[in-house]
């Protein structure tokens, strides 16, 4: 993951009114590997390797955290809203079972 492409990123508003509901959609490059299939050319088992952990925090605050299982799709896309409280920048925080980590920054400014 550390050198796959960066994360797509969407907020609803990155200039919210305080109070204001924000949508945050992202979605990132990963092969989400299950350890069930079987690689044809070499008839070995692939090893698992999926994104196990995943984390949205402005500032300090944790706003989601997501731990997906092994029935995620490949390019994990995620979605999930919060109430615009205070300006921050929005971090975003994602690690697959090789310790292999990968991150995305939004500016988020309440008005």
């Amino acid at each position: 993951m550390s050198q796959a492409k960066p994360p797509r990123v969407w907020v609803s508003n990155a200039n919210p009114k305080k109070g204001e509901v924000l949508r945050v959609r992202a979605q990132m490059e990963h092969v989400m590997e299950s350890g069930l299939r079987t690689d044809p050319a070499t008839g070995k088992v692939r090893p698992r390797n999926i994104v196990n952990r995943f984390e949205a925090k402005l500032g300090n605050t944790l706003l989601f955290s997501w731990e997906p299982g092994i029935s995620i799709a490949q390019n994990p896309y995620i979605e999930f809203t919060f109430l615009a409280r205070e300006s921050g920048e929005l971090n975003m925080f994602w690690k697959d079972e090789q310790g292999q980590t990968l991150s995305a920054q939004k500016t988020i400014t309440v008005a």
